[in-house]
């Protein structure tokens, strides 16, 4: 997939093109129906598909108090758009002059000038140009007006609207069951493995810590089933997928101030060294909230519940 950050600069075999528009933060059911659709057209016309995105999030720059959370920050999101099968990704870098354009500037030197696009294919709520002040409606006029179709899709979901604003919901709830319907697959958030407290290790329940940068949503406090994912190993190398415990929280027991922390415990395993490694956290299925315990022992007996929980949970899907 060619990633690109300018329409001006459209490699010579992306264009033309059939080409569709969107934020695809999450990169969820809903996207994926909708490029899976774009990138069925492309084949049919024989045309390559190219999306079209923005960084950073518009409401980040216009509305900075009403920006939503981002599920998936650029370079995950970038990631997960290369698995659709796209053949090039537009980022355009969204500022309050870009924000000026007309829908009709907009279309012009994006789609027209730039991408030559001849089909363009989005959501029937679809919003772009100066104020969201185009609309679906106004897409087809410039259609004519240029010479490309549109092709507006409604929602897709099987009882409940994939979107991103979902997503969040469920996340904020810490259902990460129900997020990873909509988005497909599990939640992950992608961070560097740092030192933390050492508590865990101490207990007998050694963690890997995720750095205060880690990259994606963090779900609510509690603890959850899952797996960690060693970025620096090959797939299918030993070590690199374990099934873990995943604990979000400021671990109220030892009446500290600590910031909310990510950390992970791979099931039975004391001897790995993940410090300074770059690993994904996917979270699979609540097992409960985070609790302040009376006593250490108290604290250890739930640890210990809770990886059995995590062991039935994991184990039941590798078996199904």
């Amino acid at each position: 997939m060619h990633r690109f950050t300018d329409p001006a600069e459209t490699p010579d075999e992306l264009a033309p093109c059939v080409v569709t528009l969107g934020n695809f933060d999450g990169v969820h059911r809903g996207h994926k129906a909708v490029l899976s659709r774009l990138i069925e057209i492309g084949r049919e016309r024989g045309l390559p598909a190219v999306a079209v995105t923005f960084d950073p999030h518009p409401l980040a720059v216009l509305h900075p108090d009403r920006a939503p959370e981002i599920i998936t920050p650029s370079s995950v999101r970038d990631d997960l758009l290369e698995t659709t099968g796209l053949s090039g990704l537009l980022v355009l870098e969204f500022t309050k002059d870009f924000a000026q354009q007309s829908p009709e500037e907009f279309v012009k030197s994006t789609f027209v000038d730039g991408l030559q696009a001849k089909v363009v294919v989005v959501g029937v709520d679809t919003r772009f140009g100066y104020k969201n002040s185009g609309d679906v409606a106004t897409l087809l006029e410039l259609g004519r007006a240029h010479g490309f179709d549109v092709i507006a899709l409604e929602d897709v979901g099987e009882g409940e609207r994939w979107s991103s604003t979902s997503v969040r919901n469920a996340l904020a709830e810490g259902d990460v069951a129900a997020a990873a319907r909509v988005l497909g697959r599990p939640h992950r958030v992608v961070g560097t493995v740092v030192h933390g407290h050492h508590r865990g290790r101490e207990m007998g329940y050694p963690t890997a810590n995720l750095s205060p940068d880690s990259a994606g949503l963090v779900p609510a406090e509690g603890v959850y089933a899952g797996w960690l994912t060693r970025l620096d190993l090959e797939a299918g190398e030993p070590d690199r997928t374990m099934p873990s415990a995943i604990s979000i929280g400021t671990n109220p027991t030892f009446d500290t101030m600590d910031r909310r922390t990510v950390e992970a415990y791979v099931l039975d395993r004391d001897d790995l060294d993940l410090y300074d490694e770059r690993v994904v956290v996917e979270f699979v299925e609540h097992i409960r909230p985070t609790l302040r315990f009376d006593s250490i022992d108290d604290l250890l007996v739930a640890m210990s519940k809770d990886v059995e929980q995590c062991r039935a949970v994991l184990t039941q899907i590798v078996h199904s």
